[in-house]
């Protein structure tokens, strides 16, 4: 059985590789540098917090220059670093390799695919949607913080791979289809219609409900660019699904939100720059995302972040 590699141990990143271990599916973390590793060997393993109940998995870690060959790779860091994540370890992937890309927006994926090794049969590129929750209580510590699902794709519609069977084993849940694109899209939008208004409210999801109005208009715009950018199909309901997820996650801080509160860098390149530059290129008219592109540079470069 081939083993996972891991790269990235972000909270999702955790969350697939302490499930896998469960089910004793081998897996293998690659972290930054000996440091990383040091600090890894320091805590025991990782560790997983589901329902109430704590759990350590002493998983195997390495550093990217390690020699061990990769079959299959989750890359789980952030969009913004994915290419040069891959490209760290590019040298170790083997023909055919598989490459599960899990990022937030669009742009790194495609970016990913049209850097990877010439080999023959050449790498498998899988983009990754996910709306499971999860959350880091500490370093090489994650919190399964909420059910959600993965969907998995390739761009060209490749068939089914063997090793989804493996995901079973690990309850990890799951679905292959020719739409992975489409789910890409609508997620972005999703993104797009909380995450920035969050980071400028300085709220939390569910205080949102009380900025119906421009919400709703947000969306509007949203949805003439999906359908603009020939992604119709990610429109469709668009305005409903985006105030469900504002009242199911009322209580929670978005992922952006927690990246400013906490001083780091956010995805905006690839979620309201990526849809802003989709509409341009496009010919269609966004005023509102536009505006709200600009807002949200301006806040960060006041809180001193960077706004790319």
């Amino acid at each position: 059985m081939p083993f996972w590699h891991v790269l990235g141990a972000g909270s999702l990143g955790s969350l697939w590789a302490t499930r896998l271990a469960r089910a004793g599916v081998p897996v293998r973390l690659i972290l930054r540098d000996s440091a990383r590793l040091k600090a890894y060997a320091a805590k025991g393993g990782l560790t997983l917090s589901e329902q109430g109940q704590r759990q350590t998995f002493d998983i195997t870690a390495q550093t990217l220059d390690d020699p061990q060959p990769i079959q299959r790779l989750l890359v789980a860091c952030k969009a913004y670093d994915a290419q040069s994540a891959v490209a760290s370890v590019a040298s170790r992937l083997t023909p055919g390799a598989d490459v599960l890309l899990l990022q937030n927006g669009l742009g790194s994926q495609e970016a990913v695919a049209a850097s990877l090794p010439d080999l023959f049969p050449p790498p498998r590129c899988i983009f990754v949607s996910s709306t499971e929750g999860a959350f880091r209580d500490d370093d090489f510590s994650v919190v399964f913080a909420g059910q959600g699902a993965n969907w998995l794709g390739e761009a060209h519609q490749g068939l089914a791979p063997v090793w989804l069977d493996e995901l079973v084993a690990a309850d990890i849940p799951h679905q292959w289809g020719p739409d992975i694109l489409e789910r890409l899209w609508r997620k972005l939008a999703l993104n797009c219609a909380i995450n920035p208004l969050t980071v400028l409210h300085g709220c939390r999801n569910g205080e949102l409900q009380k900025r119906a109005a421009e919400v709703t208009a947000l969306c509007d715009e949203l949805v003439a660019v999906l359908e603009c950018c020939g992604q119709p199909k990610a429109a469709v309901g668009l305005h409903q699904q985006v105030d469900q997820v504002i009242r199911a996650t009322a209580a929670n801080y978005s992922s952006m939100h927690q990246d400013v509160a906490q001083g780091r860098r956010t995805e905006i390149s690839y979620l309201l720059g990526y849809l802003c530059a989709a509409a341009a290129r496009h010919g269609c008219q966004a005023p509102l995302l536009d505006q709200l592109r600009e807002r949200l540079i301006d806040h960060l470069k006041a809180q001193g972040l960077p706004s790319d």
